[in-house]
């Protein structure tokens, strides 16, 4: 899979081997209805410095990324039906803050929600 952040289905995310995912150039975090992460792509890990080992099998929002656990982010997750929004977002946790642009993603018949993370370059 050789897509943008902007162009990336969540289908496509959700069929995709961990190699596939692995290969994108931003950050994939997917998650279950109750919030267990089951990907966390190497872009993320290597972005984040945290390693898989630390955070498959984890809540997202309690133990891998508190600082998303806001009306920003986790509460669209529970108001929508379908989501696929782009926000700028500031990361805090563990690093100094450090703008990015989150897209959420979370649509009917697909098990996995996903937040993937785009880190903003300086022009």
């Amino acid at each position: 899979m050789n897509k943008k952040f902007e162009e990336v289905r969540i289908e496509e995310l959700a069929k995709s081997g961990a190699e596939e995912v692995d290969a994108l150039p931003f950050g994939v975090i997917g998650f279950t209805l109750d919030g267990i992460v089951t990907v966390y792509n190497a872009t993320e890990s290597t972005n984040a410095g945290l390693s898989p080992q630390r955070v498959l099998g984890k809540h997202f929002f309690e133990e891998v990324a508190p600082c998303m656990n806001n009306f920003m982010v986790a509460q669209r997750f529970d108001d929508a039906d379908e989501l696929d929004d782009i926000i700028p977002y500031v990361l805090t946790l563990r690093m100094r803050p450090t703008p990015v642009q989150l897209r959420l993603l979370k649509a009917h018949g697909c098990a996995t929600r996903f937040v993937l993370i785009e880190r903003r370059t300086a022009n």
